[in-house]
């Protein structure tokens, strides 16, 4: 990169050079005229690539944050009674908009949209749980987070360039009489 700005440099003195020569006036007189350019190179400062090889761990990272704490917050949500379901909607919120806020990179789109998807349909399944949905609707609540929640696992160890095997169910055991 240094080069190119080497040669760059070096072609815009002599493309100024030329052209205040072209412009000087013409004289009959053996005077010689010095032109004097100088030039002051800003020093590049590069900032690393979100979505680079080097950075794109630590930006996953940051998002994934948000979804451990809201994993965690709404499995206490899921211990909790019926009744007293508000306190943890409102944390469970509290999450989805700081992550919401948390800028990031164009790379990790599709991780995020599957992460706030996620966290809604939670927060909506809860909601309407606390306010007595039928049975039906609060499953088909679960079965879409469950889904959500599975396309953000596979883009996450996509993102990551590791490999999601399914898991195994254990063989189940006939009890001894």
């Amino acid at each position: 990169m240094k080069t190119k700005q080497y040669i760059s440099f070096l072609l815009l003195i002599a493309m100024t050079a030329i052209f205040l020569n072209a412009c000087a006036p013409t004289t009959t007189s053996p005077e010689v005229q010095y032109v004097v350019v100088t030039a002051t190179v800003a020093p590049i400062t590069s900032t690393p690539d979100p979505c680079g090889a080097e950075s794109i761990e630590a930006e996953v990272q940051k998002v994934h944050t948000y979804m451990r704490q809201f994993d965690d917050a709404s499995s206490l949500a899921a211990s909790r009674p019926q009744g007293e379901l508000g306190d943890a909607i409102a944390e469970l919120q509290k999450i989805r908009r700081e992550t919401e806020d948390q800028p990031t990179p164009p790379c990790l789109t599709t991780l995020r949209t599957y992460q706030v998807s996620h966290m809604n349909s939670v927060i909506n399944t809860l909601i309407g749980f606390m306010g007595g949905s039928d049975q039906a609707t609060v499953d088909q609540g679960i079965a879409q987070a469950r889904d959500l929640h599975d396309k953000y696992t596979l883009e996450l160890a996509r993102l990551l360039g590791v490999t999601v095997e399914p898991a195994v169910a254990a063989p189940s055991q006939t009890p001894s009489p």
